[in-house]
């Protein structure tokens, strides 16, 4: 299942940074992140929860880029 997020994200280098950080959590199959766009689509694993992978996918996030935001 694929879903598309609102984030917040101050420059490119920090988008790229959050969809390595997403692409490592457990339960994503795969993640692109639009910095123009401020949208992440995230491909989930077969049989994961959705809100808590979003919720590990924005703790990790955080880890890189301390001020982003996932809206879900």
């Amino acid at each position: 299942m694929k879903k598309t997020y609102e984030i917040e994200v101050d420059c490119a280098n920090c988008a790229n940074k959050m969809e390595e950080a997403a692409k490592a959590t457990a339960g994503v199959a795969n993640c692109v992140v639009n910095f123009m766009a401020l949208k992440m689509t995230v491909e989930f694993a077969e049989g994961a929860d959705e809100t808590k992978v979003m919720k590990e996918v924005l703790k990790n996030c955080r880890k890189v880029e301390d001020d982003c935001e996932i809206f879900f």
